[in-house]
């Protein structure tokens, strides 16, 4: 469902209110006041976050957010606060980010914490967005869509409830039984909620579902409030056992997930057999960042568009942190194949419905002139796309974190073994290069060597990338892609390809490769590539590790090669501590991000960054419940 955003609007009094709704979105009395009051205080906070690890908090009704933000500051000034604060929140309609800074500007005691949600304020499209903050010890999980049909794909622990928004009689599905009935399969033991209503409806509903309630005194206006807790018994903090990991490749895979789990404080030896990171699949001079829609918005459409817009947020994180890693947000223009794939390109915008900022439909003359080339078809441009330089994203990940990452270069693993401590991964001597209780399988096709690993179908994928002189501010100075890519000028090269052959293991730079790579060059750009002789092209060939699903594999590794196909995929047995992120096939930039925060989410035991359906369509298990099939070629 196509997101509507809020309509800024204000009572006579100046109260920020919906007109849609009929109804305000905080109290008269004030906002931030009634935040503390109700929420924060309701909730017996900062008391209960306090010495802990993490807290998760789970809220219905985002708003104007100052829920959150009288949380972030609370948390702020408490001396004694948990190490990460987790806040999750669900919003069918939210404001554009100009209409947040307005609201936002009424309380400028909290201006550097607006200032820092605005300028991180997501694309508005439907699902979940993960936002970074304070150096990223607040993780604000933004569920952007209808709560009835998003809580029950949230993946949380949650030791507290903020439920909100509008009013029972105006907004009667947020207070459903239906919905309340969700937030037992996300409580923590011992988890407290908290609300201003106290209507009879929700009273109930919530002692259905074993929160044991009691009235307390409301704010403002309001006589009464109401507070609960989940009646499981609650268990005492514990300080989190060892973390420590081992990760396998030191490319788009290993370099992610050990930048993640190093942002929680975990300790992670990664290996590669290159003498530096990004010198395999990942090491081509560019790479493509941007999303695939589809009319239905299918599994891959939601999962690239998450893909590539935590991806963009996780380069611009790097970037602000100073790292030296290359890529330009300049474009990407997908041009149409033919005018049947035009026309199906433009009912995909026009469902969509999507924000200008993040996709939008062009004719052939837009195309050409954002091209600077001319070309046969309109297409989708997408504003915030670009290109990456892979090896220096791989570099700026594992540097990001020096204190928690140590890098094992030079090293090939000829083996896996686990024993009591965990895994180690032992040289072709037997003896130990690097040992953990967690061991990360990120080394592409080469994963096949291992044998706990046989479960997982990744074919070996050849690509053959060609370098074309060319000039500095040449045309075109944005991504095309159609049926192929080419990039803008990079250091005096621009990349064309790439060829797509499954289980071609030749290393070795083809004549024929460089002829198929022009074709579609001039297929993208009509006679573009005139003159050029492909006997003098240099390039780069790279071997891509590719799923049968075009999916890649993020979790845990099974340890038995069949199931039965009723199985569920939780019953599955898998290799204790043993990992992969896998699959990546040509859409390493896209998955890379997004697929290290799911595992390391995972890992940590915080909220997942993705619908419950969309984790289970990740999870290398899978391939046991269905029958086999052969990978596919990706655009």
């Amino acid at each position: 469902m196509p997101i509507e955003p809020a309509r800024l609007s204000f009572t006579e009094e100046g109260t920020p209110c919906s007109t849609a709704f009929g109804d305000v979105y905080h109290s008269r009395d004030g906002g931030l006041e009634q935040a503390r009051h109700v929420f924060i205080a309701g909730n017996e906070l900062p008391g209960r976050w306090q010495r802990r690890e993490r807290f998760t908090i789970v809220e219905t009704g985002f708003g104007l957010g100052l829920n959150f933000l009288a949380t972030w500051a609370a948390w702020r000034d408490d001396p004694r606060r948990c190490g990460r604060l987790h806040f999750v929140s669900v919003e069918r309609h939210p404001f554009r980010r100009e209409d947040l800074a307005t609201l936002h500007a009424r309380w400028p005691e909290l201006a550097p914490l607006t200032a820092e949600l605005q300028a991180q304020w997501p694309v508005l499209m439907p699902g979940l967005h993960r936002l970074h903050l304070d150096g990223g010890r607040i993780i604000l999980t933004l569920m952007l869509g209808d709560a009835l049909e998003l809580l029950p794909q949230l993946q949380c622990r949650a030791d507290a409830f903020y439920l909100d928004g509008f009013s029972p009689a105006a907004n009667p599905e947020l207070w459903s039984a239906e919905l309340l009935h969700e937030l037992p399969q996300l409580a923590a033991p011992g988890a407290t909620l908290a609300t201003w209503s106290v209507t009879g409806t929700v009273r109930r509903a919530l002692a259905e579902t074993g929160f044991r309630c009691e009235k307390a005194e409301g704010f403002g206006g309001k006589r009464e409030m109401l507070r609960a807790q989940f009646d499981a018994p609650a268990s005492a903090p514990v300080g989190d056992s060892p973390r420590h990991a081992l990760v396998l490749g030191a490319g788009l895979a290993g370099s992610s997930i050990a930048n993640r789990l190093a942002e929680r404080g975990w300790s992670v030896e990664v290996i590669d057999a290159a003498a530096g990171p990004g010198a395999g699949a990942s090491g081509n001079l560019s790479g493509v960042l941007r999303p695939l829609p589809s009319l239905d918005d299918n599994r891959l459409a939601r999962i690239t568009r998450a893909g590539a817009l935590y991806g963009l947020r996780h380069l611009r994180r790097l970037s602000e942190l100073g790292l030296p890693v290359r890529w330009d947000a300049c474009g990407v223009l997908h041009l149409a194949r033919d005018p049947v794939h035009e026309e199906k390109q433009r009912r995909v915008v026009e469902a969509a419905q999507a924000p200008d900022d993040f996709l939008r439909f062009v004719d052939r003359e837009q195309a050409a002139e954002l091209a600077g080339w001319p070309v046969a078809q309109g297409g989708w441009w997408f504003p915030g796309g670009g290109w990456v330089n892979p090896p220096s994203l791989c570099a700026a990940n594992l540097a990001a974190f020096p204190q928690h990452i140590r890098c094992h270069y030079d090293r090939s693993v000829a083996a896996l073994e686990h024993g009591p401590s965990g895994w180690r991964a032992l040289d072709a001597a037997g003896q130990t290069i690097a040992a953990a209780p967690v061991a990360i399988l990120a080394n592409g096709t080469g994963i096949g060597q291992f044998p706990q690993a046989a479960a997982l179908p990744v074919r070996s994928a050849r690509g053959q990338v060609s370098h074309l002189p060319a000039l500095p501010g040449s045309a075109p100075r944005v991504v095309v892609c159609r049926l192929g890519y080419v990039s803008p000028e990079i250091d005096g090269v621009r990349c064309a390809g790439a060829t797509f052959s499954v289980d071609d293991d030749d290393p070795e730079l083809r004549l024929a490769d460089h002829r198929e790579n022009l074709a579609k060059l001039n297929f993208i750009l009509p006679d573009f590539a005139s003159g050029l002789d492909p006997a003098q092209l240099g390039g780069r060939v790279g071997f891509r590790p590719a799923s049968p699903d075009r999916l890649p594999m993020i979790g845990a590794i099974p340890s038995i090669l069949q199931a039965e196909r009723s199985t569920p995929l939780a019953s599955i047995p898998r290799h204790p501590g043993l990992y992969a992120v896998e699959g990546f096939g040509a859409r390493g930039l896209v998955w890379a991000a997004l697929a290290a925060e799911l595992l390391a989410s995972e890992l940590a035991g915080d909220a997942l960054p993705l619908e419950r359906a969309l984790v289970d369509a990740l999870d290398p298990a899978r391939y046991l419940l269905r029958p086999p099939r052969r990978a596919v070629a990706e655009e």
